[in-house]
């Protein structure tokens, strides 16, 4: 299965958002997925087998339990692949952030001096 393939399921995608934040139980996944999206705990454990499957989560037994988490090489992959895009969006957040500095600047300076307002 290719990365996207894999991505594009938006319920992976948040498991994996929730596996960024650190490891997790399989019971802690299924929960917050399955109050998110309402699916079964069968098929969030068929998403887990996915993103394990095709190398995007590692899972280890620690007793009765499962720990899962993220394993970063193949997203470090897509980002590569996103590198050839990236000047698409890029000078857009390059302008996007020098106007957002520019309008902090201009508060500030619209600002009264604390240090000297009696």
């Amino acid at each position: 299965m290719h990365a996207f393939d894999v991505l594009g399921e938006p319920v992976r995608r948040r498991i994996l958002e929730l596996l960024a934040g650190g490891e997790m139980t399989s019971g802690a996944v299924c929960a917050a997925i399955q109050d998110e999206f309402g699916i079964s705990q069968p098929a969030v454990s068929q998403h887990l087998r996915v993103l394990r499957d095709n190398g995007f989560a590692t899972v280890r037994p620690e007793g009765a339990r499962r720990l899962y988490s993220v394993r970063p090489e193949p997203l470090r992959d897509v980002d590569t692949w996103l590198d050839h895009f990236r000047r698409f969006w890029t000078p857009h957040l390059d302008a996007l952030a020098t106007e957002l500095a520019r309008g902090r600047r201009e508060r500030r300076l619209r600002e009264p001096d604390e240090r000297t307002d009696p």
